[in-house]
């Protein structure tokens, strides 16, 4: 699905609606329905059992923030949920308009429901990069598997990957920053060159928290060829997610950038070189500059140029004319036609 080889001139725009569907189902099954159609190949969701994965304590904690559903914790989480029942309405919708379903476990129960589902594919948080018993647990799995590398350092990443290695043959790997958002000056696209020189067996992405859309083009220049942004349907929305992510406009322009760079590298045929229209409109043709006679070698200094409307020999082409003879009598200003030529 996401074979290094099979993407060489390729790419493929993930959406992470993450939490952002708020708890509805009908928001989520509406982020599937617009994202996909403003350019989106996976369509990614996240996947929590919140007492399994919180403490006694973390779950209970009091919680004030501007953007808490609940003034406890726990409960805040819970909210923002999807009810296990409705993942697989959301995975046929995917089915439906053509993306693949895509969620991120971040415990084991929350695995299993997913992979009893049949999600296309798992994604590592960078919460769990190092993470190896839980890595060996989703890597047994046997499902293509993505991991965002933020926060991780090198050897965390390298151990992660080995590990995955052992049982899956599609895996894709994520330059992150974790940071939300992300500012321009922080994107650390360098870092793209380390990853895909560390693990040439991988395919090698983008995931990344910032605002604008630019980032996608220079990290596939960078060799990046899967790209994950987080979107929203209203950047005004309560939750920390909505502010920095991109609304379907946007998202639909980074999808278009980036797909459009392949084709932007290819140069211009040489053949079709001067043909251009605005060169028959307004390119200028040899013309003499003073009178010349039958026999004059044409020069630098007897030469210039003129807009007839049509070409006949174009001024660009002077270099091929330089120093041949004149077969008849040329008047100021006239045009100079190769049959004009010795």
């Amino acid at each position: 699905m996401f074979k290094r080889k099979e993407l060489i001139d390729k790419s493929i725009v993930i959406a992470e609606v993450g939490q952002n569907h708020q708890g509805d189902l009908d928001l989520a099954r509406k982020y599937i329905k617009i994202f996909s159609e403003a350019g989106a190949d996976v369509i990614k969701f996240q996947t929590r059992d919140n007492k399994y994965l919180f403490s006694d304590c973390a779950y209970n904690k009091p919680y004030e923030s501007e953007n808490a559903f609940s003034d406890v914790y726990g409960l805040h989480r819970e909210k923002l949920e999807l009810n296990k029942e409705w993942l697989p309405i959301l995975k046929d919708d995917c089915l439906k308009y053509g993306v693949k379903f895509m969620s991120t476990p971040f415990d084991e129960p929350s695995l299993d429901l997913l992979c009893d589902i049949g999600v296309d594919i798992l994604k590592i948080a960078s919460f769990d990069v190092g993470n190896l018993p839980f890595i060996k647990k989703i890597a047994k799995k046997g499902v293509p598997v993505v991991m965002s590398v933020g926060g991780g350092k090198l050897e965390q990443i390298k151990e992660s990957v080995e590990l995955l290695e052992q049982y899956v043959n599609d895996i894709t790997v994520l330059h992150c920053v974790s940071e939300y958002p992300c500012e321009y000056n922080r994107l650390g696209l360098d870092n793209i060159d380390l990853l895909l020189k560390e693990f040439p067996n991988c395919t090698i992405g983008l995931s990344d928290h910032f605002s604008g859309i630019s980032s996608g083009p220079v990290a596939y220049m960078k060799g990046a060829r899967v790209f994950e942004k987080h979107v929203t349907l209203n950047r005004a929305w309560k939750g920390t997610d909505h502010s920095f992510a991109l609304a379907s406009q946007g998202f639909k322009n980074f999808a278009r950038d980036i797909k459009r760079v392949p084709e932007m590298m290819n140069p211009k045929p040489i053949s079709e070189l001067g043909m251009e229209m605005v060169f028959n409109k307004l390119g200028k043709s040899v013309v003499s500059i003073c009178d010349l006679n039958s026999g004059d070698r044409l020069t630098l200094e007897n030469l210039s140029g003129k807009i007839f409307g049509e070409q006949y020999i174009p001024v660009r082409e002077t270099n091929e004319i330089l120093g041949k003879k004149l077969n008849k009598n040329i008047k100021q200003g006239e045009l100079i036609k190769y049959e004009d030529l010795e």
